[in-house]
């Protein structure tokens, strides 16, 4: 680690769903804290993995796993291979071991703040631990140990806000929410670092994926939808500028010896539409109904004839596939052996489909098997993004037209684009904002080991020792 300062900390900001073409284009004059970060550290874009979500995103980050070998592919997970069992991922889903976790081993001491997904919160030694955005609510045991939760409540004034309903047209309710809630998760960043022990530090906060989601659409000029003059024309820079603040005051209490890193787990984008992938499936000859649905519907709750239907899918930021295979599914009809053939027929039409204007969408069609090597766990069967990822994916079913330009589940301005933000910041070294170039959001996991000095430790993981934070 020849020229590299490191001192006794590691922090790392987690800033979820942060573009690079917001925060360091657009915004970063108005930032003064992450300018001088900016200029005197190294900063990039960090490349995210498939599918660009933040569940698996950031387990892939800080584990230096693929989304294949975590078995971890979004949210929510179909349950083996029951047509409608599906269930959420917590923490009990991740079996590889975190960067705190190996830190742990070692005797070292950290503080994991909101990092998803954190619920239920792990015993781990050495560890001061608060749950992510998915916890059910207060009630429930979000901290590790347990005692930690009685001192979070007092420094949130009794109410710590996990996340925010953003999914709703009254945006006037999200704006006062989304800003208590960050606020909120700063003070209690600020009351872990001052007052628990430790040598990594690393928080997350949900808001920039809720303001992008329920807002984008203000502030974007290039958004379909945009308007000129709104109310909320300026509530990203708002925004920005008040987390900036607070990032500053985390600073001071970092100290000389920290080096802290801004991490974005993916970014984001404005949403062009949703493409409604099952009922072109149907159109397509792989799904048949008992009953067609003559109005939005539930792909969960649609009457589904499975002695007759091939495929159907999931809707969210990517279309996830599944096969009806003879032996595998319990009214499959595809034979196995034909199972290969499906999928690149299957594939040939996806990759044909234009937008409703019938211009070609570039629609990309993945393989888990193919992409990741090793895909443990209850992985679709094709991972498809429609449009460049501009176009969500709609599973419900019952819509006049395949092309939507709302979410059918609410509200939502934009989707996730492949590339987040990397910057690094060394107090005692003046780096000229060194632009780093490649990395990818495996690599981080990695680095982390080689800064503390166990990079013998880093087998296993797909990611690489980022030279430039060393060189």
């Amino acid at each position: 680690m020849r020229g590299f300062s490191l001192g006794s900390k590691v922090a790392i900001i987690g800033l979820d769903s942060v573009p690079p073409e917001l925060m360091f284009q657009k915004l970063l004059p108005k930032l003064p804290n992450i300018k001088r970060m900016y200029d005197r550290g190294i900063h990039g874009t960090l490349e995210t993995c498939h599918p660009p979500i933040t569940v698996p995103a950031w387990m892939v980050m800080l584990t230096g796993k693929n989304p294949g070998k975590l078995g971890i592919y979004g949210f929510r997970h179909r349950r083996g291979f029951a047509y409608k069992d599906g269930y959420i991922v917590n923490s009990t889903t991740v079996k590889e071991k975190t960067f705190w976790e190996l830190l742990s081993a070692k005797g070292k001491n950290s503080i994991v703040l909101g990092i998803p997904p954190g619920y239920p919160p792990k015993s781990i030694p050495n560890c001061n631990i608060v749950s992510c955005f998915i916890t059910p609510g207060m009630e429930k045991q979000f901290t590790y140990p347990a005692e930690l939760k009685e001192e979070v409540l007092k420094v949130a004034n009794g109410k710590y806000i996990f996340d925010v309903t953003f999914r709703t047209e009254d945006r006037e309710a999200i704006k006062k929410e989304l800003f208590e809630m960050t606020e909120k998760r700063f003070d209690v960043a600020e009351y872990l670092a001052k007052n628990k022990p430790w040598d990594f530090f690393i928080m997350h906060e949900i808001g920039f994926d809720r303001l992008h989601h329920a807002f984008w659409k203000f502030f974007d000029p290039s958004h379909p939808k945009y308007v000129a003059g709104n109310p909320y024309e300026h509530l990203d820079e708002e925004y920005y500028v008040m987390v900036d603040e607070r990032i500053g005051k985390l600073e001071k209490i970092f100290g000389d010896n920290c080096i802290s890193f801004i991490l974005s787990d993916h970014g984001s984008k404005g949403m062009h539409g949703a493409f409604c992938v099952n009922q072109w499936l149907e159109e397509q000859g792989y799904l048949k109904f008992k009953t067609k649905p003559t109005k939005m519907t539930d792909i969960d709750k649609a009457e589904i004839d499975w002695s007759k239907t091939k495929a159907w899918g999931w809707g969210g930021y990517y279309a996830r596939i599944f096969f009806n295979v003879r032996g595998r599914e319990p009214e499959g009809i595809i034979d196995p052996t034909n199972l290969q053939k499906e999928k690149t027929d299957l594939t040939d039409r996806i990759m044909a489909i234009t937008d409703d204007k019938g211009q070609k969408l570039h629609n990309m069609v993945l393989v888990p098997d193919e992409l990741y090597g090793t895909a443990i766990g209850d992985k679709p069967d094709l991972m498809v993004y429609f449009g460049d990822l501009n176009w969500r994916s709609a599973g419900t079913v019952g819509h006049s037209s395949n092309y939507l330009f709302e979410n059918d589940t609410g509200p939502d301005d934009s989707v996730h684009s492949m590339n987040g933000i990397f910057l690094m910041y060394d107090p005692k070294k003046n780096l000229a904002g060194r632009e780093i170039r490649g990395a990818q959001i495996e690599d981080i996991a990695p680095t982390l080991m080689n800064m503390y000095g166990y990079g013998a430790e880093v087998n296993g993981m797909d990611g690489r020792k980022l030279s430039e934070v060393f060189a």
